[in-house]
């Protein structure tokens, strides 16, 4: 080692600490930043992780781009619920999803069914869609436009606005997707929906924007999204979130980095 001439050990070894602090401090703030620079959800690996996750609630599968032409009643009072994300005929996403789909392809299979949807936005019926609906909703699904129309549809109803959320509490990707999913099963607004979950979840905690601990929000958030899920009949089974989310949260995977192992249903499902 190079010394100055005229410096004492106790000056070098003093000197030696003020640098090693120095690199401690460089580290801590390169750490901090890479932590702060994970990739969001909307990290394009990040939002077919999600995808997949979702599909593995909503349709036992992880192969989120098979379930275009899905279509069924599940005794939910909300109708039909069809597509990637379960648009459903009775609570009016899915009659924005077939405007689109017009505005884009305006002699389409379902633009027809246009006055119907409108009709039954509200209610659990299927007047004017019966028989013939589900059949040209499956065959609409081959076409490509109907499925970019599902994907934005998808994005800018639930994915974005859950995203944007997530952010601005602070939220890192699994909190980002715990806000999407909650905003696929219930909705935005509504007695049970996203806004709803969330205040109750912020009277019981502080979001990481607002100084509070990552962890000790989403549980709370977690826990207001199982309330939420109790008051309905078709959505008391809780496996997406108790060995879903709450696997991950427990696992500390605040960035949803894979691999990934949870179950739904009972069924197991791994992502490398």
């Amino acid at each position: 080692m190079h010394e100055t001439p005229g410096t004492t050990a106790p000056a070098r070894r003093g000197a030696l600490a003020v640098i090693g602090a120095s690199l401690a401090a460089v580290a801590l703030v390169g750490a901090r930043r890479t932590t702060a620079a994970a990739p969001g959800l909307d990290d394009p690996a990040k939002k077919e992780i999600a995808m997949k996750l979702v599909a593995s609630a909503e349709n036992s599968t992880l192969d989120w781009r098979a379930r275009y032409g899905y279509i069924e009643d599940l005794g939910d009072a909300r109708g039909y619920t069809a597509g990637v994300v379960g648009f459903c005929s009775g609570t009016g996403d899915m009659l924005n999803l077939v405007r689109l789909y017009t505005d884009r392809r305006p002699h389409n299979v379902l633009a027809g069914y246009l006055p119907a949807l409108h009709r039954l936005v509200g209610t659990d019926g299927h007047q004017g869609l019966d028989p013939g609906f589900p059949g040209d909703w499956r065959r609409a699904a081959q076409d490509t436009a109907f499925q970019r129309a599902q994907e934005d549809e998808r994005d800018r109803v639930y994915f974005d606005p859950a995203v944007a959320r997530g952010k601005a509490d602070g939220l890192r990707a699994l909190g980002q997707f715990a806000y999407f999913d909650a905003m696929v099963m219930h909705g935005g607004g509504g007695p049970n929906g996203f806004r709803r979950i969330r205040e109750r979840a912020l009277r019981g905690a502080v979001p990481p924007a607002r100084g509070g601990d990552e962890v000790e929000y989403l549980n709370a958030f977690l826990d207001a999204r199982l309330w939420a899920m109790r008051q309905e009949a078709a959505h008391r089974e809780t496996s997406r979130v108790d060995t879903g989310q709450r696997a991950f949260l427990r696992r500390g995977n605040l960035d949803l980095e894979p691999p990934l192992d949870w179950k739904v249903y009972g069924d197991g499902y791994h992502i490398g």
